[in-house]
C-alpha cells in the first residue's frame, strides 16, 4: 500500500463519517475532499475541477429545471388532484393509484419535487377522509424512489454511474436499459407495500387544528397587562418584561385586535394582551409577577391567529435550502421572510424550549405566522415547501403540453441515440425557457445547487481512488473475501455495501464510491462490469431504510411526525427483499 492509497482511504473515512454525522453540509463535505486531494498533490487542478464539467453533473442540473418546468405547468399537481378523489371511494384504491402516478412521474422527472407536489394534497386527503397521514406520505416517498429505478434520468444516481461508466471506456447506460430490472423491483415494491409496509406503519392521525399539532399552548401565551404593570408605558423591547425574562413577543393586541405597526416602536397601554412565546418555567414565573395575568382560561387555536390579516401555515425546509445549516435566529427568521417562526419540528421531535438557536436540515417542519400581503412572497419561496397550502398556486396551465412534447423529445433523441443525454437535457432547457414554460430565474432556483456542488467535489475522489489504485485494492479486498462464491456474491456484496452507506451518507456520494469499486473488481475477474454497476445503481436509489438516506423520506420525516424507528421497521424487510431480487434479477438481465 502505497502513502497516496493511504491518503485516499483515509479521505474516505473522514468523508463518510462527515457524510453520517451530518456536522457540515453534504456539499461543503464533498468541496472538503477535493480541497485535500488537491492539497496533497494526488489529484491535478484540472482533476480536482473536473467533476464541475462532467456530464452528469451538468445534465443532472439541466434535468432539475425539466422537472420544474413540468411542475410549473401543474401538470403533476393535475394528477395529485385526480388520483386524491379515489380516497373518498377507498383507502387502499386511492393509495395504489397515487404510488403507481408517483412512480410512473419519478421515473422521467426528478422525484423531489413530484413529493413536493404531493405532500399538501395527501395531508387534505388525511384531514377530509379521516386517514392517518403517516400511511399516506411513506409510501409515496418509497413509490417515487421505485419509478427512479426504471429509467436512466429517474434519479441524478442514474446519471451519475452512466458517466463513470463512460470515462472508463465503457458504454454509456441506455434511457431504458434499467426498464425491464427496474419495473420488476417497482412492482414487489408495492406488493410489499400493499400486503405488509403499509400496516406496520403506526397510525398517527395529524390534529386538525396547527396549534393543537405543534402544542402551542405548552408554550405559547397570552399576557394580560393590568394598570400596575410595570411595562406600561414603556416600548415592547425595552419594557421589563421583555428584558427580565426570556420571553418572545409575537404580536401586540389592543381591544381585540392586531396592532400592526412593528413591534419596538408600540407604546405598551393598560389591557394589551402579549401574545408571547416561552418554556414552562418561565410562564410559572409570569404567574408571580405584579400586573400581569395570564389568559389560562383560554386555549390558543388556530383562529386565534387567522385574524383579519393573519395567516398561521405549515412549512418544510426544502431540500436546497440556504436555510440548512443555520438558524432562526441566526437568518434573523422575521426580517427575512417578513414572518414569524412559532414552532419547529426537528428530525421528528417537537422543539419546545430553544428552538430558534437550532441548527435547521432539511425536511424540518415550521409553523410560521406570516401577514396575507407576505403569504404570496413566502409560499413563492424556494426555501420552503408549504405543506398546509391556503389556496392552489398559479400554474401555467397553457404550457402543460409544449412541456410534455419537449420532455417526450428529450426522452426520444437520448433513447434512439439521435442525441447525448447531456445535449437533449441541454436543448430541452433551451426550449422550455424559450417557449414560457419556465423562466430564466426559475431556472436559477429549480437547480438544487447543494447536489450540484456535492457532484463536482466528491467526483474527484473517484479519479483519486481510480489513480492512486485504492479502487483496484478495495475490489481485491473483496473479491478475496467473496470471490471463490462467483460473480453473483459480488453482485450481492456491493448492493448490500451501497445499500448500508445510502442509509447514512449521500446516494450520490456512494455511488461515486462503490462504481469504480465495481468497475475494478470486473476488471480483476474478467467479466462484464455492467451488472457490477448495475448492483451499486439499484442499490444507491433504495434508501428504506433511514428517513435521512434519500431526499423525499427526509422531506416527510418531520410533517409526517414519523420517528426514526418507523422506517427501520418498514423500510428494513423491503430493502432484505430488493437486495435478494437484485441478486437474482441482476445477473439475468445483464450477463457477465
Amino acid at each position: 500500500m502505497t502513502f497516496d492509497m493511504i491518503i485516499v482511504l483515509a479521505v474516505i473515512l473522514l468523508a463518510v463519517i462527515l457524510f453520517a454525522t451530518e456536522k457540515i453540509r453534504v456539499d461543503l463535505t464533498a468541496v472538503i475532499v477535493m480541497g485535500i486531494l488537491l492539497l496533497s498533490g494526488i489529484i491535478t487542478p484540472e482533476e480536482g475541477v473536473s467533476g464541475f464539467s462532467n456530464t452528469a453533473t451538468v445534465t443532472v442540473a439541466a434535468m432539475f429545471i425539466v422537472s420544474a418546468a413540468l411542475q410549473k405547468t401543474g401538470a403533476v399537481n393535475s394528477l395529485g388532484m385526480l388520483t386524491s378523489r379515489i380516497f373518498k371511494r377507498s383507502y387502499w384504491l386511492g393509495i395504489i393509484g397515487t404510488m403507481l402516478v408517483v412512480g410512473v412521474s419519478s421515473a422521467f422527472i426528478n422525484n423531489t419535487p413530484v413529493v413536493a407536489v404531493f405532500i399538501p394534497i395527501l395531508l387534505t386527503v388525511s384531514m377530509d377522509n379521516s386517514i392517518s397521514a403517516s400511511r399516506l406520505l411513506m409510501p409515496v416517498s418509497f413509490a417515487s424512489m421505485f419509478g427512479g429505478l426504471c429509467t436512466l434520468i429517474g434519479t441524478s444516481t442514474n446519471i451519475l454511474v452512466s458517466a463513470i461508466a463512460v470515462e472508463h471506456g465503457l458504454e454509456p447506460f441506455g434511457m431504458f436499459e434499467f426498464s425491464i430490472g427496474g419495473a420488476l423491483l417497482f412492482v414487489a415494491g408495492m406488493v410489499y407495500m400493499v400486503v405488509v409496509g403499509i400496516r406496520l406503519i403506526p397510525d398517527r392521525k395529524l390534529d386538525q387544528d396547527l396549534t393543537q399539532r405543534y402544542s402551542m399552548n405548552d408554550y405559547l401565551i397570552d399576557v394580560v397587562l393590568l394598570p400596575t404593570a410595570q411595562s406600561v408605558g414603556h416600548h415592547v423591547t425595552d419594557s421589563p418584561l421583555i428584558r427580565e425574562l426570556e420571553i418572545d413577543v409575537l404580536e401586540v393586541l389592543r381591544d381585540g385586535r392586531r396592532l400592526k405597526r412593528p413591534l419596538p416602536s408600540i407604546m405598551l397601554e393598560a389591557g394589551d394582551v402579549l401574545r408571547v412565546r416561552c418554556d414552562v418555567a418561565t410562564i410559572r414565573e409570569l404567574k408571580d409577577r405584579m400586573g400581569v395575568v395570564l389568559k389560562a382560561e383560554h386555549t390558543l387555536r388556530e383562529d386565534d391567529f387567522d385574524d383579519e390579516d393573519l395567516l398561521l401555515v405549515e412549512a418544510i425546509i426544502a431540500p436546497n435550502s440556504m436555510l440548512e445549516g443555520r438558524t432562526i435566529k441566526g437568518v434573523r427568521f422575521r426580517n427575512t421572510f417578513q414572518a414569524n417562526a412559532l414552532a419547529l419540528r426537528h428530525r421528528g421531535a417537537l422543539l419546545r424550549k430553544g428552538f430558534s438557536e437550532t441548527r435547521l436540515k432539511s425536511g424540518d417542519a415550521l409553523l410560521i405566522q406570516v401577514r396575507k400581503e407576505d403569504y404570496d412572497t413566502l409560499r413563492r419561496d424556494s426555501n420552503f415547501v408549504i405543506v398546509s397550502d391556503i389556496e392552489l398556486p398559479t400554474y401555467r396551465k397553457r404550457k402543460i403540453i409544449p412541456a410534455l412534447i419537449i420532455i417526450l423529445g428529450i426522452i426520444l433523441t437520448a433513447t434512439f441515440n439521435v442525441l447525448p443525454i447531456m445535449v437533449s437535457a441541454i436543448a430541452g432547457v433551451v426550449l422550455l425557457i424559450a417557449t414560457g414554460c419556465i423562466t430564466l430565474e426559475e431556472s436559477y432556483e429549480a437547480v438544487d445547487w447543494k447536489v450540484i456542488f456535492l457532484l463536482g467535489g466528491i467526483i474527484s475522489l473517484g479519479v483519486a481512488l481510480e489513480k492512486t489504485g485504492a479502487a483496484l485494492l478495495l475490489s481485491d479486498t473483496m473479491i478475496s473475501l467473496f470471490g471463490d462464491f462467483g460473480p453473483v456474491a459480488i453482485v450481492a456484496a456491493l448492493f448490500f455495501i451501497t445499500s448500508l452507506l445510502t442509509g447514512i451518507m449521500s446516494n450520490n456520494a456512494t455511488a461515486v464510491l462503490l462504481a469504480p469499486i465495481a468497475i475494478a473488481a470486473a476488471a480483476s475477474m474478467g467479466v462484464n462490469p455492467r451488472p457490477f454497476l448495475v448492483a451499486v445503481t439499484f442499490a444507491a436509489s433504495s434508501s428504506f431504510i433511514t428517513p435521512v438516506g434519500y431526499q423525499t423520506n427526509t422531506m416527510i420525516y418531520g410533517v409526517g411526525q414519523y420517528r426514526f424507528a418507523d422506517f427501520l421497521k418498514v423500510g428494513t424487510p423491503l430493502n432484505l427483499i430488493f437486495w435478494i431480487l437484485a441478486t437474482l434479477l441482476i445477473p439475468l438481465l445483464f450477463p457477465f
